[in-house]
Parts: C-alpha cells; sequence; structure tokens
C-alpha cells in the first residue's frame, strides 16, 4: 500500500534538509536514478552515478552536492542514502499480516502468548515457549520447547528456532533460517567420529535482523551469543559458541567458525569469515572472500587470505604480478637461447 502525495519540502522535513527548487513539487513516490519515472524522487549516494543527474527522469534529487541540482529540483542532505531510507518508510507500507492465531497452528497448553500475538498456519509453538507482545509468527514455522520469542519480533514463513533459545525484542528473521541446531562437534575414537553433545543455546540481542537461509548454531556448553543490533544478509553461517559484539554487520555467504570472538560493529563482505577460536577488535572491516586466521585488531580493513591489511595485501599482489612478469621474461630468454 502506497501513502499519499508528498510535497518537496514535506519530504525535506523528514530529513532535516534543504529544498532546492520548488518546495511544492509533487512526489508520488521513489524510483531508481538510472531508471527514473517522472513525479518520484531518487538519490545519489554513491559517485557512481552521478552520471545519471542530468538525464534520469525522476522530478527530484537528495544529494550531499548541490552541483547535481543545477538542473533539476532536489534536497540538499549530509546522508544521502539514509534520507532515501526515511522517505522509502513514508511511501511504502509492507503488506498487513493476517491478525490473530490461525486455527490450523499447534500451541502447547504450556506455552506463553503475549498479547496482540499472530501465530500463521501449520506453526508450531511446543512446550513451555513464550511468545512475547505484539510479535508476528509465520506459516510454517516450529518455536521449539522453552524457547523465549521477545516482544515486537517478527519471524516469517518456514524458520525453526530449536530448544532453549533466546530471541531479543524487535527481531526480524526471514524464511529458511535455522537457529539453534547442534554445532559440527565430533571426536575420532577408533577410527570413528563420535558425536560431541551440543548442550549449549543460542541468544539474540534486540534489533537483530537475520536473512533468509542462515544458521546460528547452538554452543556446545556455553551460548552462542549475537549482539544487539546485528544485521545478517542471506546464506550467513554462524557455528557452536560464536560471540558477537554490537552493530556487526555480515553479508552473503559469511562463515564464522565456532568459539571466534567478534568486537563491536565489525564488518564482514561477501564470503569472508574466521577460522576457529580467534578474537576480531572492534570496527575491523573485512574484504570480500578474506580469511581471519589469527587474532587481528580492530579499527582496520583487512583483505586476502590469510587476511592482511588491505594496504600490506595490495603490496603483496603488486610483488606477485612483479614475478609473474618476471618469470615470462625469463621463459622467452630461454626459450630464445634454445633457439639459437
Amino acid at each position: 500500500m502506497t501513502k499519499p502525495l508528498a510535497s518537496l519540502q514535506e519530504l525535506a522535513s523528514l530529513s532535516g534538509g534543504q529544498v532546492i527548487g520548488n518546495p511544492k513539487l509533487e512526489i508520488s513516490g521513489v524510483s531508481e536514478i538510472q531508471n527514473g519515472v517522472s513525479g518520484t524522487i531518487t538519490f545519489i549516494g554513491n559517485p557512481k552515478y552521478k552520471k545519471y543527474a542530468t538525464d534520469t527522469l525522476a522530478s527530484a534529487i537528495i544529494t550531499a552536492d548541490e552541483a547535481d541540482l543545477t538542473e533539476t529540483n532536489g534536497i540538499l542532505v549530509k546522508n544521502p542514502q539514509l534520507v532515501f531510507a526515511k522517505i522509502l518508510n513514508h511511501f511504502y507500507t509492507p503488506p498487513e499480516t493476517n491478525k490473530g492465531i490461525h486455527q490450523t497452528a499447534i500451541i502447547s497448553d504450556s506455552a506463553t502468548i503475549g498479547k496482540d500475538v499472530s501465530i500463521g498456519p501449520f506453526s508450531l509453538i511446543e512446550e513451555r515457549a513464550s511468545i512475547g507482545d505484539h510479535s508476528i509468527i509465520g506459516a510454517n514455522t516450529i518455536i521449539g520447547k522453552d524457547t523465549s520469542i521477545g516482544k515486537n519480533c517478527h519471524l516469517h514463513n518456514n524458520i525453526t528456532i530449536y530448544h532453549n533459545c533466546t530471541i531479543g525484542d524487535y527481531n526480524t528473521i526471514f524464511s529458511g533460517s535455522v537457529i539453534g541446531s547442534d554445532g559440527f562437534g565430533y571426536v575420532e575414537e577408533d577410527g570413528n567420529h563420535r558425536k560431541i553433545p551440543q548442550i549449549g543455546t543460542v541468544v539474540t540481542g534486540d534489533n537483530v535482523d537475520i536473512g533468509a537461509n542462515c544458521t546460528i548454531d547452538r554452543g556446545t556448553i556455553g551460548d552462542t551469543i549475537i549482539g544487539a543490533g546485528s544485521k545478517f544478509d542471506n546464506l550467513v553461517h554462524i557455528a557452536h559458541n560464536v560471540r558477537t559484539g554490537r552493530g556487526c554487520l555480515f553479508t552473503a555467504g559469511v562463515s564464522i567458525a565456532g568459539s571466534v570472538e567478534l568486537g563491536d560493529f565489525c564488518i564482514f563482505a561477501g564470503n569472508s569469515g574466521c577460522i576457529p577460536h580467534v578474537k576480531i577488535g572492534n570496527g575491523a572491516v573485512f574484504a570480500i572472500k578474506s580469511v581471519a586466521t589469527k587474532s587481528l585488531p580492530g579499527g582496520k580493513t583487512y583483505a586476502g587470505v590469510p587476511a592482511r591489511e588491505i594496504k600490506e595485501q595490495h603490496k603483496k599482489e603488486a610483488v606477485m604480478f612483479e614475478i609473474a612478469l618476471i618469470k615470462k621474461r625469463l621463459q622467452k630468454l630461454e626459450n630464445a637461447e634454445k633457439s639459437s
């Protein structure tokens, strides 16, 4: 469902931005700058998209650079992406969820269900589980025994939360994710792999978002802990006994091995990760496909396998390139000598 038209001035008031051009211009929605639609507003959050500023069909642009608005209306702000997110919230309302508890849902008599909770078709709420006020549980979702779901959570369809897990308030979990399955723990005995019981659990802080098809394993003895405000893309794996700090970001394909400790606000780009038992400091950033093979301090950007500070990694790559060139030159000299 979309909301009514808004003037450029009304949209600017959402962010405290400065209107450039006609403040009464009516805006009906949003569009991409490269695929602009007349009557909508767009934004420039990356310099690569500045080339579209003069040609876009969008009627207004949100930008941090007034030079982008020489031929169009717009809103001048410090953080265009943040302001655009606020304007998206103005124009877009998520699809309504069916209210109440569906008649096919199976709820244990010992479960505790809070106020205004919605539970979708064929979902299962097991013994002594609890669901906080105003939370939404989608269809075909399983909440295990003694698991606690906080207030104002939204668990989409086809999710499994195993027993004894704790999900904080305001968590969003997308379809296909599995929280609290056993960690990968085996010990060899007489040529056989004997499973190590996984008796810990998973605890997520408040305001955690978990994308589709993510897996977070329960701890072996202690807990796997996801810090408040952390955000997961799709297809992220967190192994047993991992502890993440606050506000960490994990993009698609990230894999964090067992017993890793992450500081606050760490960022892992696509297909990056850590080997077991390493500690990563606050604010560390890992480039795509990089792997931390030892404990690393925070506040730095790392790349490569093994992960090194990105400047050091670039130097290594440059040296390897030079070695490859020298090897080719030597091969040519050898070939020339043989032919003579």
